[in-house]
């Protein structure tokens, strides 16, 4: 697995990572054991950092990440997130903070997390209290690397100023661009990328069907991406888009991630699955080499992004 580095401040990991939010939350029923042989069949093939957050479960999908890497700890990085409440309300404040990375830390079973991200930026607690309690546990050994998720321009720059951000994690894919207005910030504060979603939330799969084909619990009942109209346009997309990968040898998903790592040496996408197979497929985006020629077909196809909003009023999650 090819390695990548993250911020400034030195954070290095593989070039594809593992978000396991949908192990527990938004995808549908999961299931346990499942995840936790996707997530060893992940390490098995080079991946070394792996995404969770308190919100997944309040503390399910961390436990669950926990007892699957217990026999490699030392040799991965581990991201989790802080900042809700369990009314989906918002809370840094920096005793909620203190509180929820011990949480974490019991739920997971490490004495100390690589990565802490504020989960979402709080209106009512200024960034520069959460990036200063961050830099407390991070002087405390608790935490190694300091993350955001979802900041825009001025929030980021306050909380470098008092302890540097290493990376910011946003929705980002062939599908939603929106993010790429804030790279020049992150460029020149020295600050890596984490895209979540980067397979368009499963749509650049080559798997998606039609919203109502989805398990009541499956947020993509109600996604505007999979809505009529929209759905039959981001799968002629997708058609497309497949049928360039497969002239090189490769899948729709390979290609999408070969795209957004051919976006920068500081991005690091996080695509998240229950199955095995699929974790053998996403690694094998680091292989895939896309030439000129294909990132302007792709460019032909989704010059700025799918079709359809990327949250609706009636179905934005309640912690966005």
């Amino acid at each position: 697995m090819k390695k990548r580095v993250l911020g400034d401040q030195g954070f290095e990991t593989s070039a594809i990572g593992y978000g396991a939010m949908g192990i527990s939350l938004a995808y549908g029923p999961g299931d346990e054991q499942e995840g936790i042989a996707t997530i060893q069949k992940a390490h098995d093939l080079g991946v070394t950092f792996f995404d969770t957050a308190e919100l997944y479960g309040w503390g399910e999908n961390e436990q669950i990440l926990g007892r699957a890497v217990k026999g490699f700890r030392d040799d991965i990085q581990i991201a989790t997130k802080f900042g809700f409440t369990h009314d989906y309300g918002q809370d840094s404040r920096p005793d909620h903070i203190r509180e929820v990375l011990d949480n974490s830390l019991r739920y997971l079973g490490t004495d100390h997390v690589d990565v802490l991200y504020q989960h979402r930026v709080d209106p009512n607690v200024p960034i520069e209290d959460v990036a200063g309690t961050v830099k407390e546990l991070i002087d405390a050994g608790k935490v190694k690397y300091f993350g955001l998720s979802e900041a825009g321009p001025e929030t980021i720059r306050r909380a470098h100023a008092v302890q540097p951000v290493s990376m910011l994690q946003t929705e980002y894919s062939l599908f939603e661009r929106e993010v790429e207005t804030i790279f020049p910030t992150l460029t020149e504060l020295g600050i890596g990328f984490v895209p979540y979603s980067p397979l368009g939330r499963g749509f650049l799969t080559g798997t998606a069907k039609p919203a109502g084909d989805y398990d009541e619990t499956d947020m993509r009942r109600t996604d505007p991406r999979w809505q009529p109209g929209n759905y039959e346009k981001n799968l002629d997309a997708t058609r497309q888009l497949a049928s360039l990968a497969e002239s090189k040898g490769g899948t729709v998903a390979q290609l999408a991630l070969a795209w957004l790592l051919a976006q920068g040496e500081h991005i690091v996408p996080i695509p998240g699955t229950r199955s095995v197979a699929r974790i053998e497929e996403n690694v094998g985006a680091t292989g895939f080499t896309l030439d000129q020629a294909d990132l302007e077909r792709i460019a032909e196809i989704l010059p700025t992004g799918g079709f359809g909003a990327r949250y609706a009023a009636e179905n934005l999650p309640a912690w966005h």
